[in-house]
């Protein structure tokens, strides 16, 4: 049977949507239309709790705030290319 090569297989690169940052500890910017896309949805999901949410309930504001930004970053730490760790050029 022909095997299919995936993506994946071709390029390793292509499972990460983040860069790691160059100092210090985290993600860095988007280097794929996934990792864009998910700063466009988180965007649009805090600009529209901002300008919805306080007038109708405090409560709920803070309640999409802590779960927008929760899978954000849940998604920002899971497709970092090397994950997420304390980066020092010369101390790697």
């Amino acid at each position: 049977m022909a095997r299919f090569n995936s993506a994946r297989e071709e390029d390793p690169s292509a499972e990460y949507w983040f860069a790691p940052k160059r100092f210090g500890y985290g993600t860095g910017l988007p280097i794929s239309w996934q990792g864009w896309l998910s700063c466009l949805v988180y965007c649009a999901a805090v600009t529209v709790a901002a300008l919805y949410l306080p007038q109708r309930t405090v409560l709920g504001f803070v309640a999409v705030m802590i779960v927008a930004t929760a899978v954000f970053l849940l998604i920002c730490a899971k497709k970092t290319r090397g994950g997420w760790k304390w980066r020092w050029p010369g101390r790697d």
